[in-house]
């Protein structure tokens, strides 16, 4: 395990999608207008009628991965979160119907039913960077002038 840590808190964002408006993609727009480096994504919710989720069906390796798509139902989108590391969100969603939830990494194609409303805090003095592992697994790197500490 290794940890990266800053004191120094930018910028916050507070984000307003509208209907037809797509969630990742507006978040892509943001991180590139604003040009946003590193950031937590602490809060987010609102109504979807479209939206792609991914997730892993394995234990092993390599990660067999899973695309769930719902098109044109109401859906209620319970949290948005995630890091942006060097520019690139890695965000997780939950989102539910009227009988089930459902949760995996948030894809482009989720698009707003009514409303949309997101917090990303932007993180200074951060230099982290997701670089491919040994077994081709994207994780969090020190790029040399983050503060870290390792607790293996």
């Amino acid at each position: 395990m290794e940890c990266f840590s800053t004191n120094r808190i930018g910028r916050t964002f507070i984000l307003r999608l509208d209907q037809g408006d797509y969630v990742l993609e507006a978040i892509n727009g943001l991180i590139q207008k604003e040009n946003i480096s590193n950031a937590v994504v602490v809060s987010g919710i609102g109504t979807l009628d479209k939206c792609v989720l991914h997730m892993v069906t394995t234990t092993g390796y390599p990660p067999v991965e899973y695309f769930a798509k719902y098109d044109n139902i109401p859906l209620e989108l319970v949290s948005v979160q995630g890091i942006i590391a060097d520019g690139m969100p890695h965000l997780h969603t939950m989102v539910s119907d009227t009988e089930k939830a459902y949760a995996g990494h948030l894809e482009n194609g989720c698009r707003v039913l009514y409303l949309c409303e997101i917090v990303i805090h932007e993180l200074l003095d951060l230099n982290i960077k997701r670089i491919r592992n040994e077994k081709n697994i994207l994780q969090l790197q020190d790029m040399g002038k983050t503060p870290s500490r390792s607790y293996k």
